[in-house]
């Protein structure tokens, strides 16, 4: 979040001219992850044959429902990694950064952030995103085997607020989306200020423009 802003300040030059942002959302990406094309990927990086084992036998230690055609045709590799391991975290960031550098040194995005699957790109130029947007959709679809969610992703301008990462940001501030507000409250409802789902919730206002929000919190527990 700190890079946005950073950026932000950059692409507007203090503010003093307008920063569009393209936003864009990977649909159903954990899911979506071609296991085939991960393990290409990873043979790149680790030539070494009992690593390449080891990950692929927990790459393809997950099985998404499909038809038994399809996981014929396919051999022993599917779609999807297991959610919650450790290992896909740091999976998923191997197979995106074909994508990353992709951005970076093909589409030469100078502000380009990506966190998991939530990837944006600021610029002056609205033409130019739009331009790039067609080559970001190609490249996911045939390198990478994954689509953008349609109604996630926009071109705006951070004036108007721009939604990323659970904050809603704009030129000199951000604020909390709603929708997190909302679950806030409602999972810290009997709990006391020690509990670590509170302390949790009470970090993630500390990032932006929340200090009521805190004191609200707060009063709810006492």
């Amino acid at each position: 979040m700190n890079r946005f802003r950073q950026f932000a300040y950059k692409v507007s030059l203090n503010h003093t001219r307008t920063c569009w942002v393209l936003k864009c959302d990977i649909r159903k990406f954990f899911a979506s992850i071609d296991q085939k094309t991960l393990m290409e990927i990873v043979s790149r990086y680790m030539p070494d044959p009992d690593i390449q084992w080891l990950i692929g036998q927990i790459v393809s230690s997950f099985h998404c429902p499909q038809s038994s055609a399809a996981v014929e045709n396919r051999g022993k590799w599917q779609k999807g990694l297991p959610l919650g391991n450790l290992t896909s975290q740091l999976l998923v960031n191997i197979y995106m950064n074909e994508f990353d550098q992709f951005v970076k040194h093909k589409l030469k995005a100078r502000h380009y952030i990506r966190y998991t699957d939530d990837f944006i790109v600021l610029s002056h130029d609205k033409q130019w995103l739009k331009h790039i947007e067609r080559y970001i959709t190609l490249f996911l679809r045939e390198r990478l085997k994954l689509e953008l969610h349609p109604d996630k992703v926009f071109i705006k301008t951070l004036a108007s607020g721009v939604d990323f990462l659970g904050w809603v940001h704009f030129l000199d501030h951000r604020v909390l989306r709603s929708a997190t507000k909302r679950r806030m409250f409602r999972r810290t409802i009997g709990f006391d200020e020690e509990s670590p789902i509170v302390q949790s919730y009470l970090g993630l206002t500390s990032h932006g423009n929340a200090e009521k929000l805190r004191k609200e919190v707060r009063r709810m527990l006492t």
